[in-house]
């Protein structure tokens, strides 16, 4: 084939000087920030002039991170719930029901992703303004929920567009969907979750319209702190974002990766 990479002889080794190439562009300024989060200087120095660990202990004990910290968890987690349990509802009605409009229904599902996040955020803003979920947790979660549900829609209906619905030894729809469904799916399911959780532990711009001086998540709590200044406590809570992330990330590409059958 003429796009075959094996048979591109020496030109591959060029493809692959490139995408290294690129990889670490986009990787070093996180790296940078990694590096800086351990340096031992109050303000972001980089070389820094030593190493040390006092940047995550006062993070960790400093309320006001300690309690972001544990905001943007508790509201990913509600999110991912949320998210898996709607996105599956919505993916099986998407992908299994024959109703006029579905292409516009999945179309609408799906325009957070296409939509600028300012005017989503602007959007949600005035309407929990009108409401008063602004500054609130249930508001959070609505505003994370927009934004996390396309990822969750997304994956468990490809999970779902390549499984045979034929039902088996005379099980009810229901049972099939509990017992073979659920398990066929479940790569599906635990992408949508990964993604759904990022989503939410990850933004910014909904949160900083929707936060209130005594709820923050962390990305809003290191947005308002460089406003101030650039100190390596920033550099530390933007670690714990990356690692997180990162792991996540990681954790998802070995769970899907196919396993050989012995």
């Amino acid at each position: 084939m003429l796009l075959d990479f094996d048979r591109l002889g020496s030109l591959k080794w060029v493809l692959i000087a490139i995408g290294c190439a690129v990889g670490l562009f986009l990787l070093l300024p996180i790296l940078f920030i990694v590096a800086l989060s351990f340096g031992d200087s109050q303000w972001l120095i980089f070389p820094a002039p030593g190493w040390t660990l006092e940047w995550y202990r006062q993070l960790f004990t400093d309320p006001g991170w300690v309690d972001s910290l544990l905001t943007s968890a508790k509201l990913a987690v509600i999110v991912t719930i949320l998210s898996v349990v709607l996105g599956l509802l919505a993916s099986l009605a998407l992908t299994r029901g024959k109703f006029m409009g579905r292409g516009a229904v999945q179309a609408f599902f799906l325009t957070p992703m296409v939509l600028p996040v300012v005017v989503l955020a602007v959007a949600l803003y005035a309407f929990s303004l009108r409401v008063g979920l602004n500054g609130t947790t249930t508001g959070f979660v609505i505003g994370h929920l927009i934004i996390a549900l396309p990822f969750s829609i997304i994956s468990i209906s490809n999970s779902l567009a390549s499984f045979d619905t034929a039902l088996v030894c005379g099980a009810s729809p229901l049972e099939v969907k509990l017992r073979v469904t659920l398990t066929a799916i479940h790569l599906g399911i635990f992408a949508a979750a990964i993604f759904s959780f990022l989503a939410s532990w990850d933004e910014v711009v909904v949160s900083i319209f929707m936060s209130s001086p005594t709820l923050q998540t962390l990305p809003v709590r290191i947005w308002s702190t460089l406003r101030q200044d650039l100190t390596s406590e920033v550099a530390a809570a933007s670690s714990l974002l990356v690692a997180l992330t990162t792991f996540l990330m990681l954790a998802a590409a070995v769970l899907r990766r196919p396993r050989s059958v012995k």
